[in-house]
């Protein structure tokens, strides 16, 4: 009899054939950055990458689970700038208040959604609109249209500017904490099973008894918060509140889901597929930066859209190739 609870390796380098490309074009990527570009591979690229991508990993986390319920979460972005903004003004508390404030702000965001979706049952695509729209007012209203600088005397940038060991930075090290612990929600509780249930059937899911209210609700929390890291993660590391910010961030971690195997539909998805793909969409710019540097050819800030808009799209076209190979295979 199968064992429903144990680490199941086939959906991750098998199952709907999502997951297999994105490790492997991460890899790939990896290797050709590695022997073409001096330093690509050194303490500082390193360091820097994953400490940006931190706050992309965190929102495309949340992301992927609200879309695995068949749900969407447009509002993170605009979460990230106004969590980002209250944080500043936290930051002469010091990190330990800053943090925890600007999760529960995100949170706060995260529980509204879930009134507007589960009670209300305003369709999520317009629900997160609305608060997105709120959100992004809510920063400009109160930073007066303007970044707010953090304190500089507390302890509150070393979290987005520290590191350990002069390569892991402190918030990848937090970032990837809450994917293990996510990973371990979905794979191993109650609630994550349900998650995944209701993006295969949300009817059938209520007929089992199983609370899909709650489910949806946590999934909404869930993104909020983890835009809320992401803001605070932003206004520590770039010593600022910055309500302008964030402006389609939730295309980027819709497009990291998506990338990482997740399925727009729901039902099915991958923690750590999803950080690979987040990683995998920082990668294509952090190569495309490197390969400005060589002078050999030369693409702005819009021609980098274009081409992470491409390779988003070949990367897809490969999931689809593995999706069906192994449709093929289990038939």
């Amino acid at each position: 009899m199968l064992d429903t609870n144990a680490f199941d390796l086939r959906k991750y380098l098998q199952g709907n054939g999502q997951s297999v490309g994105v490790w492997i074009a991460l890899v790939a990527m990896i290797l050709f950055g590695a022997l073409r570009y001096d330093n690509f591979t050194g303490a500082y690229n390193i360091s820097s990458f994953l400490n940006y991508n931190s706050m992309f990993i965190a929102i495309s986390l949340g992301m992927c689970f609200v879309i695995m319920t068949g749900g969407i979460d447009l509002s993170v972005g605009s979460v990230v700038a106004f969590t980002s903004v209250c944080v500043a003004y936290l930051s002469p508390y010091g990190i330990q208040v800053a943090l925890p404030g600007g999760i529960l702000a995100g949170m706060a965001i995260g529980a509204l959604n879930a009134f507007f979706v589960i009670k209300m049952r305003i369709p999520p695509f317009i629900a997160t609109l609305a608060t997105m729209l709120g959100a992004k007012g809510g920063a400009l209203v109160i930073s007066g249209r303007q970044t707010i600088s953090v304190d500089w005397g507390s302890n509150f940038t070393k979290f987005g500017m520290g590191n350990v060991g002069g390569l892991l930075p402190w918030s990848i090290i937090v970032v990837m904490v809450l994917a293990v612990g996510l990973w371990v929600v979905l794979e191993k509780t109650s609630i994550g099973r349900t998650v995944e249930a209701i993006g295969g059937g949300e009817d059938a899911t209520r007929m089992m008894g199983l609370p899909v209210d709650r489910a949806k609700a946590f999934v909404y929390i869930l993104s909020g918060g983890c835009a809320g890291l992401a803001g605070v993660i932003l206004a520590s590391g770039f010593g600022a509140g910055q309500p302008l910010e964030g402006v389609g961030w939730e295309l980027s971690a819709i497009a990291s889901v998506v990338v990482g195997g997740t399925l727009l539909t729901g039902g099915l998805g991958s923690v750590p597929a999803t950080v690979a793909g987040a990683l995998l969409l920082g990668l294509v710019f952090n190569i495309l930066n490197f390969e400005n540097g060589r002078g050999v050819i030369s693409f702005s800030a819009y021609w980098q859209m274009v081409v992470r808009g491409m390779f988003l799209f070949v990367v897809i076209l490969l999931q689809s190739r593995f999706s069906r190979a192994a449709a093929k295979q289990g038939a």
